[in-house]
């Protein structure tokens, strides 16, 4: 097995390896790797939804989406993303995820990782956008980073929510409403495993800071969006058919660009999500 960087900044792609069948010792080195570079790329795989979950549980308890409708219908921890319409009825949800956002960080344990399964990719466009949130932390200088300190941010799921960028159109019925309240998380959060500092706001989920005035939480929350979303902390990831990817939520933030396909150019994809712990 061999770790390639994607980018000088983050972002890993991991050659010759099976994910159908790792070693104890393999997943120890993409656990490694996961942790040093928050964003793995496995090119060329041929992983089953039961294989998915599999390899996806070694990371630990996995999390099911509050949209039901569009989780897999024989295997409910895989979220299905697809702009496919069969027999008159999406197949997935077509714009899920088509803003700046850190999945299920509407939740008290926001997502630690994610791994995406592409079935179905376009010859063109669908890129996922990434943000190294660390970096953009340890880019603030020492007053701004002493300003955040203790301070709290409500987030707040994405559909309920308007702000200047535009969320998914799917709503969410009083079921799904009742079970996603809003959330308070640290505005800079310490990543468990590694110690290290992250922002954790996001445009798609972040709504206003706790405690402060209207003009003041709108004011940090516009400055940190504008700062972490800088093109210097971006890696845009461009899919092909069998690509496995997996990034680190409590580190990065991702965004997808689905919602600018044409509906002819199809895309589907399979996500499974593992369930984290409660930042601080």
């Amino acid at each position: 097995m061999q770790i390639q960087r994607l980018s000088p900044n983050f972002g890993a792609e991991v050659h010759a390896i099976d994910l159908n069948q790792i070693s104890d010792e393999q997943f120890a080195q993409i656990e490694k790797a996961f942790l040093d570079h928050q964003l793995l790329v496995f090119k060329k795989q041929a992983l089953s939804p039961a294989a998915q979950i599999d390899f996806s549980r070694r990371f630990g308890e996995l999390d099911v989406h509050v949209l039901t409708q569009y989780n897999h219908p024989q295997h409910e921890e895989i979220f299905v993303l697809s702009n496919v319409v069969e027999n008159g009825k999406p197949i997935g949800i077509s714009d899920g995820g088509s803003y700046w956002h850190s999945d299920f960080a509407f939740q008290e344990r926001p997502a630690s990782a994610t791994i995406l399964n592409a079935q179905q990719i376009p010859e063109q466009g669908g890129q996922t956008l990434f943000i190294d949130m660390y970096q953009a932390y340890e880019d603030l200088s020492q007053e701004y980073k002493q300003r955040l300190q203790g301070l709290q941010a409500i987030h707040r799921y994405r559909s309920r929510r308007s702000n200047q960028e535009a969320g998914t159109q799917v709503k969410l019925n009083q079921d799904q409403e009742k079970a996603t309240p809003d959330m308070v998380h640290p505005v800079v959060r310490t990543h468990v495993q590694t110690g290290r500092k992250a922002l954790f706001v996001h445009p798609g989920m972040a709504a206003e800071i706790v405690g402060l005035s209207e003009q003041e939480s709108n004011e940090i929350l516009s400055f940190l969006f504008d700062h972490s979303t800088q093109e210097k902390y971006q890696y845009a990831f461009s899919w092909t058919p069998g690509d496995v990817v997996m990034w680190d939520n409590r580190c990065t933030m991702h965004k997808a660009t689905t919602r600018d396909l044409p509906a002819h150019m199809h895309r589907t994809i399979f996500r499974t999500t593992v369930r984290g712990e409660r930042p601080v």
